[in-house]
């Protein structure tokens, strides 16, 4: 359950047309499903373990949320200062999740249903958790200032290393997050019981 991170924070988009400073933006948020088959919840837990979305050397897992961070950035020279007067995100956030191949049966698919909402709300905290870094790295943004750059170069250096730190917090409370949710008698083990005992 351990969710990737893609993190692009492309800093050479500049907007040709002029733009709020603080323009409104909302995330994207998509849901991605990969089949898994059984007739039973221990059945279908065993599928998820072949069939799940890869977390690199850790093996699979049951979901995954995923995202893609770019941004409209517009540098704009100020006397010998350079200032970030636009930074408008666009955050595309995809919530991978199974599904049953086929039609389960009756006690079957009560389980499930209860087993993949709780899935489901706890990869949705990991896109809060993404969308508020979004916000927090805005806020850092628009205003930005950097002395001494009058060609706007220092500036992307300087706003990398900051907003780093926020990517780095945001990595950490999904970690975190994950490691509540997963330990013995967590959200996650608990729903996986459920669905493979029926407890």
């Amino acid at each position: 359950m351990k969710p990737i991170r893609l993190l692009s924070l492309l800093l050479g988009c500049v907007s040709l047309f002029p733009i709020p400073a603080h323009a409104d933006w909302q995330a994207v948020e998509n849901v991605q499903v990969y089949t898994v088959g059984g007739k039973t919840g221990a059945e279908l837990y065993a599928s998820i373990g072949g069939r799940g979305p890869k977390i690199g050397n850790a093996g699979r897992a049951v979901a995954v949320t995923n995202f893609k961070l770019t941004w409209t950035r517009k540098y704009e020279p100020k006397g010998n200062s350079c200032v970030l007067a636009v930074a408008r995100p666009k955050l595309i956030i995809t919530y991978v999740l199974p599904k049953p191949a086929e039609r389960l049966p009756g006690p079957v698919a009560k389980k499930w249903e209860t087993f993949i909402s709780g899935v489901h709300k706890h990869e949705l905290v990991h896109g809060d958790l993404i969308k508020d870094m979004v916000k927090k790295i805005e806020a850092v943004s628009v205003g930005f200032t950097v002395a001494d750059d009058p060609k706007c170069q220092k500036i992307r250096t300087e706003l990398t290393a900051r907003l780093g730190e926020l990517s780095r917090s945001q990595r950490q409370q999904s970690r975190d997050f994950d490691r509540a949710e997963l330990s013995n008698g967590g959200n996650i083990q608990q729903l996986v019981l459920a669905l493979i005992n029926g407890q």
